[in-house]
């Protein structure tokens, strides 16, 4: 397996120009951040925080004024309310098991969105065997909006926690989470509300006090901050139980000792994010609209995957490329030096056709055909038209290669 990688690698040699769209995955981490970053290694702050010496009380300060910075950055009330966690898939496990675990007398029935995040539908999955039973709503056709009116019907007295993403992963739909939130207090006012807000956090604007949401979670690199780290905000009030045990530290719900460098960069991804957003979302938007725009002009048996203009978060474009295997592509596009991914790399690892794209009405042929692609503040219009230039002749390749064999 190793040979067969380095073999692939040596094929990559003498690209010139490279373009990473691949930002669902994993993300470059820009170096305003690295530099924040690197003092809390050797220079100050490396104590640890529940220590009463110079170097744990530097890094308490440190842990102290981060969760102020990003409770700042979401509208909520104080910085006890943020949770750092190693990260999102931890944080939404958290959200999940220990509210329901700390409010175990409100009900054993949990409701989702049917595309949530993979981490979402495990966990539910995984406590099924706790006794707790999941409801999931489905999403219209085409735009993978929530249905309210399926959601009004699934919430009932027996309902502990409600569960929808802010902005979906792989299409980029905003959720009315809003009306949703209504919805539920309405019907089931001890019902717990969680969003997983991963993909909303410094794409579009939201205030966890107008959304009235309980819980919400947050990820460093999907800001273009370190990975393996990301925080729970918890409504002041809600009871939340720890779901691992060890050492407790500053961050009473996930014991261990707090990994303060990484807090610092998602603080500061967080700080560069925010500080210009409304410039960064401009940007986001414009070079999004390039590349689908470019793509949906030039090419034929294409379809658009998600919602349009104000309702699709600024950074996403997924893209199914008929006869043309979503896999196959991202190999043929990465020797040109161009980086994308089939579906998001939960389901692509399963091997199995995004469940997301299913669910708003594509064939299996057509969610295996997938391409999903996410700009940055850092892309230019230079990578855009170079991958305007590369995607045509990689499909017709692989469409010509299908051709061939009789495979369709």
């Amino acid at each position: 397996m190793v040979e067969n990688v380095k073999e692939l690698l040596k094929l990559h040699e003498g690209i010139k120009h490279e373009v990473y769209l691949d930002n669902e995955n994993s993300t470059m981490v820009p170096q305003e951040v690295i530099d924040a970053m690197i003092p809390y290694y050797n220079k100050k702050a490396y104590g640890n925080p529940t220590l009463t010496h110079k170097p744990g009380w530097e890094a308490f300060t440190a842990i102290m004024e981060s969760s102020k910075k990003i409770a700042d950055s979401i509208g909520a009330k104080n910085l006890e309310e943020i949770n750092f966690t190693p990260g999102e898939s931890e944080a939404n496990n958290l959200a999940l098991m220990g509210a329901t675990a700390a409010n175990a007398t409100k009900g054993k029935k949990i409701v989702i969105s049917e595309i949530e995040p993979i981490n979402i539908l495990n966990v539910t999955d995984l406590m099924k065997k706790q006794g707790y039973t999941t409801t999931k709503v489905p999403v219209n056709r085409e735009e993978g909006l929530l249905d309210l009116e399926k959601l009004k019907e699934a919430v009932d007295k027996e309902t502990a926690l409600v569960s929808i993403h802010l902005v979906n992963n792989e299409i980029g739909t905003i959720q009315p989470i809003k009306e949703a939130i209504d919805i539920v207090k309405d019907r089931n006012p001890k019902a717990l509300f969680h969003t997983d807000a991963s993909d909303a956090y410094g794409r579009i604007p939201f205030n966890v006090q107008d959304l009235k949401v309980d819980m919400a979670t947050l990820s460093s690199f999907k800001i273009l901050g370190p990975r393996g780290s990301g925080a729970l905000y918890i409504r002041e009030g809600t009871n939340v139980e720890r779901i691992i045990e060890g050492p407790i530290g500053t961050q009473k719900l996930w014991p261990g000792i707090e990994n303060t460098p990484l807090i610092i960069g998602f603080t500061k991804a967080s700080e560069l994010a925010f500080n210009s957003f409304d410039a960064n979302v401009a940007r986001m938007r414009r070079m999004r609209d390039k590349l689908v725009n470019g793509i949906l002009q030039t090419m034929t048996d294409i379809v658009y995957n998600g919602t349009k203009g104000d309702k699709r978060s600024p950074d996403n474009a997924n893209i199914s490329f008929r006869r043309c295997e979503g896999e196959a592509l991202t190999i043929e596009l990465s020797l040109k030096g161009v980086y994308v991914s089939s579906g998001s790399a939960c389901s692509r690892r399963l091997l199995q056709p995004s469940h997301v794209l299913v669910a708003i009405g594509r064939h299996f042929s057509e969610a295996h055909g997938s391409i999903l692609m996410k700009v940055t503040r850092y892309h230019t219009e230079e990578d855009i038209n170079y991958v305007l230039d590369s995607i045509p002749s990689s499909v017709e390749r692989i469409r010509g290669i299908v051709g061939s064999t009789g495979v369709d």
